[in-house]
């Protein structure tokens, strides 16, 4: 299985597979409009405008299952993300990143990529930079500011 044959939902309720993302760099991200990182918004919305061009996608997937730092819905998430950072990347369907229910790309995600002790999502904002060729390259800890990894980035552009 690659990640390409992962399928996420928008927050409109359209499906689609991560294929469509081939050949295309993605930076994944579990977010939070209510959480204490959430100013980080700014710096993925401003890696997402500088790289666009060049293929990067960051993609955005709300999860409650911290703090309860994203109690409504997908919806009201993207409209949070949309008006009080500007974000223009893909927002998805809320989703648990964790446990029995998590959603398989986090699975796929967490055991390309271990964390420090646990395979386990720690908090919102951890970010997962995946390459043109689908391979998850490096997992970043919810503290690392997104301008932090402009480098990381450009490699893989």
């Amino acid at each position: 299985m690659s990640i390409y044959d992962i399928e996420v939902k928008k927050t409109d309720g359209t499906t689609y597979k991560l294929e469509e993302y081939k050949g295309r760099p993605m930076l994944i991200v579990n977010t939070a409009s209510k959480c204490g990182f959430a100013g980080q918004f700014d710096g993925l919305e401003k890696l997402y405008q500088d790289h666009k061009e060049d293929g990067l996608v960051v993609l955005g997937f709300p999860s409650n299952q911290f703090g309860n730092q994203e109690p409504g819905s997908a919806e009201e998430a993207e409209e949070s993300c949309r008006l009080n950072y500007g974000v223009t990347f893909p927002i998805h369907e809320k989703i648990y990143v964790n446990g029995e229910d998590a959603h398989p790309l986090y699975d796929y995600l967490k055991s390309s990529k271990k964390g420090l002790f646990t395979d386990n999502i720690k908090w919102n904002f951890t970010k997962f930079l995946v390459d043109k060729n689908g391979e998850v390259v490096e997992r970043f800890s919810p503290k690392t500011k997104p301008e932090s990894i402009e480098e990381d980035i450009e490699k893989v552009l």
